[in-house]
């Protein structure tokens, strides 16, 4: 009876639970057309950019320079520099790895977190002020495996560990390079302060949101009635904000104070986050090297912060208006005469190089079924399998050549003694078969003796006469008071 009660219900949760799957993925998939269809009007945008750019050089007569400065590159420090960007990427991805290496039944691979990522750069770049990210990723998310409240918390938290990496490194950067900026470029330092003061708040407000849910929750409805209630609101997106504030908010602060619980796992994905920062705002230093001028690392670091905070400030794709006078201004003595030049080449490596990199990437798929954590602690166990067999063998193959080979058997003697089968009557004693004694190439010597087998190396050891200790016994159990 117990059984014919559980069957119905284990079909009706399978079928409600596929159908809310597919409507999940059918939003999901619309948002990435959606979004490419935001790129495709970026493209036309920055593509005007690039022609009204290269009409300020012709009119301004800085034409014949800019291809001068670009003759003169140096094109193993441009190499390094994309070398340096492709690491950015390797860390993001890892970044995402962390995330999920802990969960031994998430369906997410390598290759689906290599398309996550990848989908984060490439929409980051091409739309105002990354829009179009949050949605992709999301999509890929839920494409590998997971559910949209899943997929939107882990891409949440990895968000907000972004935007707290780079207020970290910002403020690392005013530390160290603070004296720099100051004595370089006056009260203009002000602006620095203002754009790493702005980051802080937006971290505040995201750190808020995620740690004091209801507080949130209870203000959003209020801003939504509010709205609606007076007509700056539409009906349908009323309701689609209803259901962001009241469902989305709980599922980001419980999975961000779930992630929070695993301090060393939180810690380790800000390193690996400040890493990847690193890579990107290191670019001019390989850029200034490259025209053969003289390069101070931290400040090149220090000044990419400060630019990536201003083009992040600005609400167009790729942070247009604000890189080109951020670099103007940061880098200015920098460079020289090479200026021109320079941003342009920074703008390729940094921006254009990116795009064309991801674009590929974004369709990569993991089909191996093998959650990250079960590979990991297969390799991990491989590995220190491998470190044991080492110590115990002296080799890394796990294993010893020939019957007892290796250097056990080198210390002295091991005696394989096989479970003897019963014989229908018991006889006299029987004499003991001749022995067979053979070399290893190792040195040992194994010598067989009927059922028995000694096998000794360069420090043999003493030899027993088995049919001495068969006499012994026997005239042992014939004794008086024996029991025989």
């Amino acid at each position: 009876m117990a059984d014919e009660l559980k069957k119905p219900k284990k079909k009706v949760a399978l079928k409600v639970s596929g159908a809310a799957s597919s409507k999940a993925a059918a939003e999901d998939a619309e948002a990435d057309k959606e979004s490419m269809g935001q790129v495709r009007k970026s493209l036309v945008f920055l593509a005007f950019v690039v022609v009204a750019y290269m009409a300020y050089l012709v009119i301004s007569g800085q034409f014949d320079e800019f291809v001068a400065s670009l003759s003169g590159v140096d094109m193993g420090w441009i190499a390094s520099g994309v070398v340096c960007f492709l690491f950015y990427y390797v860390f993001g991805v890892l970044a995402y790895v962390l995330s999920v290496i802990a969960d031994p039944d998430s369906p997410v691979g390598i290759r689906d977190l290599m398309s996550v990522e990848a989908s984060g750069v490439f929409f980051m770049r091409l739309t105002p002020n990354g829009a179009a990210a949050p949605p992709a990723q999301i999509y890929r998310l839920t494409r590998a495996g997971l559910n949209v409240g899943q997929a939107s918390a882990l891409n949440f938290t990895r968000f907000v560990l972004y935007e707290a990496g780079e207020g970290v490194f910002a403020a690392i950067m005013l530390i160290f390079c603070g004296s720099y900026f100051y004595e370089q470029f006056g009260d203009v330092t002000l602006i620095g302060v203002f754009l790493f003061g702005f980051k802080v708040v937006q971290v505040g407000a995201v750190l808020f949101l995620c740690l004091f849910p209801r507080p949130v929750t209870a203000l959003g409805n209020w801003a939504l009635r509010l709205a609606n209630r007076h007509g700056w609101l539409k009906d349908e997106k009323y309701d689609e904000y209803y259901n962001l504030v009241n469902n989305q908010v709980a599922e980001f602060s419980a999975a961000f104070k779930g992630a929070a619980k695993n301090v060393g796992e939180m810690c380790a994905t800000m390193v690996v986050t400040l890493l990847q920062l690193g890579c990107m705002y290191a670019l001019p230093y390989f850029v200034l090297r490259a025209f053969g001028e003289p390069a101070d690392f931290m400040v090149c670091l220090a000044s990419g912060s400060m630019l990536e905070l201003l083009i992040n400030a600005v609400p167009l794709p790729g942070g247009t208006g604000g890189a080109e006078v951020g670099f103007a201004y940061l880098f200015s003595d920098m460079f020289g005469s090479h200026l021109a030049a320079g941003f342009v080449i920074w703008r390729a490596v940094e921006y254009l190089l990116p795009v064309l990199i991801a674009a590929p990437c974004m369709g990569m798929r993991s089909n191996s079924g093998v959650s990250i954590n079960r590979r990991w602690h297969r390799i991990w166990g491989g590995f220190t399998g491998a470190i044991r067999g080492f110590i115990d063998t002296g080799s890394f193959k796990g294993g010893a050549k020939g019957v007892g080979g290796g250097k056990r058997a080198q210390r002295g003697a091991v005696t394989v003694k096989p479970k003897a089968k019963k014989s229908a009557g018991a006889g006299p004693a029987a004499k003991p078969s001749a022995s067979k004694v053979r070399t290893l190439e190792s040195g040992a010597k194994v010598t067989t003796r009927g059922s028995k087998t000694v096998v000794t190396g360069t420090a043999p050891a003493p030899q027993v006469d088995i049919a001495a200790k068969i006499a012994a016994g026997k005239a042992a159990a014939k004794k008086p008071g024996s029991g025989k």
